[in-house]
């Protein structure tokens, strides 16, 4: 563990992205393929204690500290709430009460006979021969081994370990910056080695190899591609130059995929937010055995009305996504499709370096070969000129889309946000005044302070609803004037939630609102955040439930 929590500390104290990639290529440059694939799948967001896999909740390890170092839960919570990161705070008890508690040990009737490693150990032993054993074993064993760990290691491994066991091993490396560490290494391009690491990443071996070896394919890997990502349009379109040289499309509110087919393998769905949709939309997966091998598909999917054969509102989609396997009846109350918008592979042959115009030909003449029913492609809106775009945008909402999208016609298909031949741009954001009724700590360097907000507004009854949650958008003055104000005007508290006095005023931005059973107030916004402090006005003044209710589609 100490290798690997020295290049914790590094990336933790370095002052800028080349120091943290040359931190990252020394420490894959000295260990061996075993290491450095928990080291990617750590580094990217993977967890160690999570799911089948799962040791411990935090609420479980808050309970083992205190055992530990003897203190009740409530002063270990407190401690929680003020230091605002659960791994810290598990490495600064232990580290404060030791020599002053006996070290663990086994009982008797333990069938894990359970070495805990030491600090010089790596992350493979510490991984691979104590955490994921430890997954089968009773719950007092794991509280055991886990309080026995925390005394042996030292303070910065200590602190690594329990990151790892909570989950938020997050030391600002990005996806890109692992790429760009990693690519010299290998002796590939930046773009080559992006491709390689998208997906699902195994942590084994012969993983680190093919991802290592400059003659691996991305393509008989199973690869998808890193999804090109648009810039938000800030100034008047005109400055775009002449109408004809792009492609208009709606904005669509579903979740963008790529669909992948290729020899030997199943077809699967892989979202922007990285994950493989398998078994969730087995409509769609059916479908993609119409299309010819060696085909990837980049579009959006989107929750469907067959009458109207139009997208409907996200939140209709939202009863699919949580289903991993849909019965017949969901399938049949929310049929999907996917409009598509580009196609990155045929015949398994990378298409992104032709131009755009190119591969939306082609993509037009596969999905009409292929004949599949829920998948399209994504129309082009007519733009005659400039003047109109602005109508056109506003048409937006009436077709359950977010705004527009502008694509430069003779565009590849680039990775990651690259500015300059995709826009969007969006329709003006809702807003209501709502009262701020509870806060919270945030977390990071915003422990100490309430950040985190619930607002409300008024109901036919005269009450205050929560109608939405939000942390953004106030500046660091604002957001130490409110902190004092909160615990001031605090009427109760309920662990880390306060309620306070119904009396100040936000101006509250969201995209969209729709019914849900789900809250009491029978709506649910999305994506609000804070556009400003109306200072200026009353908790009276705020706006009414109806004003949503009327904004609903669905």
């Amino acid at each position: 563990m100490n290798q690997f929590a020295l290049l914790y500390q590094q990336l933790d104290q370095a002052a800028g992205t080349k120091a943290r990639e040359e931190a990252l290529r020394t420490y894959f440059a000295s260990v061996d393929a075993a290491q450095a694939s928990w080291a990617i799948f750590v580094l990217s967001g993977g967890k160690i204690n999570t799911g089948k896999n799962r040791i411990a909740s935090t609420t479980q390890l808050r309970a083992w500290l205190g055992d530990l170092v003897q203190l009740p839960d409530w002063m270990v919570d407190d401690c929680y709430r003020q230091v605002g990161d659960l791994g810290e705070t598990l490495a600064l008890l232990v580290e404060a009460h030791r020599g002053q508690v006996p070290q663990p040990q086994p009982s008797p009737s333990a069938s894990l006979a359970w070495q805990i490693p030491t600090s010089d150990s790596s992350l493979l032993t510490w991984i691979e021969d104590f955490l994921l054993p430890l997954v089968q074993e009773p719950e007092a064993v794991r509280q055991q081994a886990i309080q026995a760990a925390w005394m042996q290691l030292d303070a910065w491994p200590r602190f690594v370990f329990n990151k790892l066991l909570t989950g938020s091993l997050r030391v600002g490396v990005s996806k890109r910056m692992l790429q760009t560490s990693l690519a010299p290494l290998a002796g590939v391009t930046v773009a080559d080695m992006a491709h390689r690491l998208i997906g699902e990443w195994l942590p084994a071996p012969a993983s680190y190899e093919a991802l290592m070896h400059p003659d691996t394919s991305a393509q008989a890997l199973n690869k998808p591609y890193p999804f090109y990502l648009s810039s938000p349009l800030q100034e008047a379109p005109e400055v775009l130059g002449a109408p004809a040289d792009w492609l208009v499309e709606w904005k669509w509110d579903g979740i963008r995929v790529q669909l992948i087919r290729r020899a030997g393998q199943t077809p699967y769905l892989w979202s922007r937010g990285e994950e493989r949709l398998d078994g969730r939309f087995p409509e769609l997966e059916a479908q993609a055995l119409q299309l010819p091998l060696g085909v990837v598909l980049d579009g959006e999917l989107l929750a469907w009305d067959m009458e109207r054969t139009v997208p409907r509102p996200f939140v209709a989609l939202q009863k699919r996504i949580q289903k991993r396997m849909p019965s017949a009846k969901l399938r049949q109350e929310v049929p999907v499709h996917i409009l598509v918008y580009d196609l990155l592979e045929l015949q398994d042959q990378d298409w992104r370096s032709r131009p755009l115009r190119e591969r939306r030909q082609a993509l037009a003449q596969l999905l009409h070969d292929a004949g599949c029913a829920n998948l399209q492609i994504s129309p082009e809106v007519p733009l005659p000129d400039w003047q109109q775009l602005n109508t056109l945008r506003d048409q937006a909402p009436a077709m359950n889309a977010e705004g527009l999208m502008l694509k430069q016609r003779t565009s590849p298909y680039l990775e990651g946000r690259k500015r300059g031949a995709w826009w969007k741009w969006k329709v003006e954001p809702f807003t209501i005044d709502a009262v701020l009724v509870y806060a919270q700590s945030g977390s990071g360097r915003r422990s100490t302070l309430h950040t985190d907000y619930t607002f409300a507004v008024w109901n036919d009854a005269g009450a205050l609803v929560p109608v939405a949650k939000a942390y953004s958008g106030l500046t660091d003055a604002e957001l130490a004037k409110m902190d004092k104000w909160i615990r001031s005007h605090t009427i109760e508290r309920f662990g880390p939630v306060r309620s306070v006095q119904p009396e100040m005023v936000f101006e509250i931005a969201f995209e969209a609102v729709n019914r849900s059973g789900r809250h009491k107030s029978g709506v649910a916004v999305r994506f609000p955040r804070i556009l400003r402090w109306r200072d200026d006005k009353k908790a009276a003044d705020a706006d009414h439930l109806q004003a949503l209710l009327a904004l609903c589609k669905d």
